[in-house]
């Protein structure tokens, strides 16, 4: 029952974070625009972000490490509480875009010790269903976030001060607990040499994954604002989106178990590149149109990340899971600090539905690259694939992988463990080796 009790109550305390963390992702687009940053600005407050979240998937284990879980991720919500708080207070481009990597670090590595407990509380048996709760609360909490702007709205100090509480009121679930301390965290790991030869496609989909939906997720807004919604407009834009992509996640995994996952990619990223390069064509202004055109990219482009990690999985070997998924974490990092940045300017350039050129152009490439791998390489046949999970491409750290059922087997493969040589050098060298000074009898 206590372990019940416990794990439902990190439960709420990720869909706390998450929550706070929609709200403001959302809020500072919107009131950046109407504060009239600059569209590089508004672009280099994402890159901020996945700078920071970057940042802190790297760094956050150290820390930990040093100071342990509890007073780590009060520190995280503490500060992660005083970033949107100096938001309000410092209404000016250059301090969003520090502060917005600050969240972001915090953020990463809340989260991160957050997926840890979780992952101790867990069993064999429990895993994959404790990993679905937790990706369904965390889209969930997410979209609330998002949607809570339609009611808040982006004035005044009210919303920052919401997603202030909610951030703070993240850390009661681990600062109440009693259970002993989690597994050190783990530290993502790149080997862009291991994870290309066991899957170009997935190396090609994390950076595809990355320019398209970080110059999205951070500029959509600003442009459902150019085109004149208001803020519940915006609000409701993004729940619409965020929902059908959520939803579509699940048939597409299960279609992805059954066929080659590389099909469903080329279906996925063709029809996300089509309804961009319709929406650059039509350039909606604000009407069912724009919603309809923001339903459909989001059914299509949100489960394309997570089919490819599981593509990506088909082809590794065991142990190789977890080293391969955080080398696709730092890529989409890449991506999602590059993309805001590279859209901003040619919306700057052109006009505000630029935005869509770039979701269209690497949609497009992820489509073409896919089709030209399956002519190069075999599918894995289904039985020897690795179910599907669902995964949000900006919700995701390294300790999302532990916990992820399909690298339970991997979990003690990815510690290495370096040993200080018990016997002098000397004697080994005079001997063989250490083994057989060990074998000596005495």
């Amino acid at each position: 029952m206590a372990s019940v009790i416990k794990i439902y109550a990190l439960f709420l305390g990720s869909a706390l974070l998450m929550f706070g963390g929609g709200l403001q992702g959302l809020l500072l687009s919107v009131r950046g625009a109407e504060e009239n940053f600059s569209l590089l600005a508004l672009g280099l407050i994402g890159t901020g972000w996945s700078i920071g979240f970057v940042a802190g998937s790297l760094t956050v284990p150290l820390v930990v490490r040093k100071v342990g879980h509890i007073r780590a991720f009060s520190v995280m919500a503490a500060i992660g509480t005083i970033t949107i708080l100096l938001n309000l207070l410092w209404i000016n481009d250059v301090s969003w875009i520090v502060l917005r990597a600050l969240s972001g670090f915090c953020f990463a590595g809340a989260a991160m010790i957050v997926e840890s407990w979780l992952n101790e509380v867990a069993d064999n048996k429990s895993r994959g269903t404790i990993f679905s709760i937790y990706t369904t609360i965390n889209m969930g909490a997410s979209t609330l976030g998002q949607v809570a702007m339609s009611i808040t709205g982006t004035a005044g100090y009210i919303p920052f001060v919401i997603g202030a509480i909610s951030f703070i009121c993240a850390v009661l679930p681990t600062a109440l607990t009693s259970s002993p301390q989690p597994k050190p965290l783990k530290s993502a790991r790149l080997d862009i040499g291991l994870l290309y030869r066991t899957s170009p496609v997935a190396a090609i989909a994390a950076f595809s994954v990355g320019m398209a939906n970080g110059a999205f997720g951070t500029l959509a807004p600003v442009y459902g604002y150019e085109q004149g919604l208001d803020a519940s407009g915006i609000a409701l834009l993004f729940a619409i989106a965020a929902i059908l992509g959520a939803v579509a996640q699940v048939p597409f995994g299960r279609l992805s178990d059954r066929i080659d996952r590389r099909i469903v990619l080329i279906g996925l990223s063709g029809f996300a590149a089509i309804v961009g390069a319709l929406t650059t064509l039509i350039n909606p202004s604000a009407g069912w149109l724009m919603y309809v055109l923001f339903a459909a990219y989001g059914f299509a482009a949100n489960p394309i990340y997570a089919v490819a990690v599981a593509h990506a999985n088909d082809f590794a070997k065991d142990g190789d899971f977890a080293t391969i998924a955080g080398g696709m974490l730092l890529i989409l990092g890449v991506g999602l600090a590059l993309g805001p940045a590279v859209a901003s300017m040619i919306m700057g350039a052109w006009s505000p539905v630029g935005l869509f050129v770039v979701t269209t152009t690497f949609h497009g490439a992820l489509a073409g690259a896919a089709y030209l791998r399956m002519r190069v390489r075999k599918s894995v046949d289904a039985e020897g694939r690795a179910p599907f999970q669902p995964m949000s491409d900006r919700q995701i750290t390294p300790e999302t992988f532990v916990l992820d059922p399909r690298g339970e087997s991997m979990e003690d493969d990815d510690i290495v463990v370096r040993h200080e040589p018990s016997v002098p050098e000397e004697l080994i060298e005079t001997l063989g080796s250490e083994r057989d000074v060990q074998d000596k009898p005495v």
